[in-house]
């Protein structure tokens, strides 16, 4: 077997040393390149930044693992903020405007899950036209204007902006427990063995007698919650409700998820991977930054980190 083949069935076989390798050389270079990048303010920066996103793509990868695919979820990180802002102005209630974010995010998931799961209509198309949807109501509803929180709450602006011990940011803080919760799940739960059985195959699922249709219908409502989650964050972050956030954030996710390594086939991967693609564009686009680099290039080397992770994919596939 010529060495480039064994260099690579490896590589393919131990996805998550590669990326661990990677993440590391990432933030070798970085630090060569710019003095201020391996410093504690920027790295606690980073992973404050980068927990939005996390979790986005941690309920993508499990529909993906699932079998479905949900592009809708930048639009819906639009979208909830704005039951949480009004609600929170008009209540001066964190919790009755979590509560209204929740509420729509939920009945986003649902609708999803049902076009797709029940009446079995491809959830690229479904979430495709959810994803124009929603972004359209909200632009339509907001007049294409931000709506500020003015009722100023404390406890809100902790929650984007407030740091652990004065050091870590609370996102990476709530972004990291919720990931951690969500891999337990997968790996010892009888309900994530049974994602990864649907999304392998669906038909071998069905004759083991699981729900496939109520399982996928559950992925894209744990999809759009970890997008709820996202939206909560950045709002606080932001201080409003911004009609375009998370605009182009279902691809940053999707990205990251292929990156680490989840077959867009369905049932395979892992969220652990997912973290390690994350953290990689995250501080590839920081470190880009720090050494001012045209922000066009940070789109050049997320399409290349698409393309070259889905050639790894399909490596795998044929060495299966």
């Amino acid at each position: 077997m010529p060495q480039s083949n064994k260099a690579l069935r490896i590589v393919a076989a131990n996805g998550e040393v590669a990326l661990i390798v990677t993440l590391a050389v990432v933030i070798a270079v970085f630090s060569g390149l710019s003095e201020y990048f391996f410093t504690l303010r920027n790295l606690t920066n980073v992973l404050g930044q980068a927990s939005i996103i996390l979790l986005i793509a941690t309920g993508v990868a499990v529909a993906l693992i699932g079998g479905e695919v949900d592009l809708s979820v930048g639009s819906t990180v639009a979208a909830v903020a704005i039951p949480l802002i009004g609600i929170m102005n008009a209540t001066g209630s964190l919790t009755l405007g979590i509560a209204g974010a929740l509420a729509l995010g939920l009945l986003i998931g649902a609708v999803n899950g049902y076009l797709s799961a029940y009446m079995r209509i491809n959830s690229l198309i479904v979430t495709l036209g959810t994803l124009f949807l929603i972004r359209g109501g909200v632009y339509l509803y907001t007049g294409k204007r931000a709506t500020a929180d003015t009722a100023y709450l404390d406890s809100f602006f902790a929650i984007g902006n407030g740091r652990l011990f004065g050091i870590l940011p609370y996102p990476a803080v709530i972004a990291g427990v919720v990931v951690i919760a969500v891999i337990w799940a997968m790996r010892h739960l009888r309900f994530g063995r049974r994602i990864y059985a649907a999304g392998g195959s669906a038909e071998v699922a069905r004759l083991a007698g699981f729900d496939v249709a109520r399982i996928k219908f559950a992925c894209f409502i744990i999809s759009a919650l970890m997008a709820t989650l996202a939206s909560i964050l950045l709002a606080s972050r932001l201080g409003a409700a911004v009609h375009t956030a998370g605009d182009g954030y279902e691809f940053q996710a999707i990205a990251a998820v292929v990156l680490g390594g989840v077959s867009l086939a369905g049932g395979v991967g892992n969220i652990l991977g997912v973290v390690l693609g994350v953290l990689i564009l995250a501080f590839v686009s920081n470190g880009l930054g720090m050494i001012n680099a045209p922000t066009e290039w940070q789109l050049v080397i997320t399409g290349l980190v698409i393309i070259a992770a889905v050639a790894l994919d399909s490596l795998k596939k044929r060495w299966r």
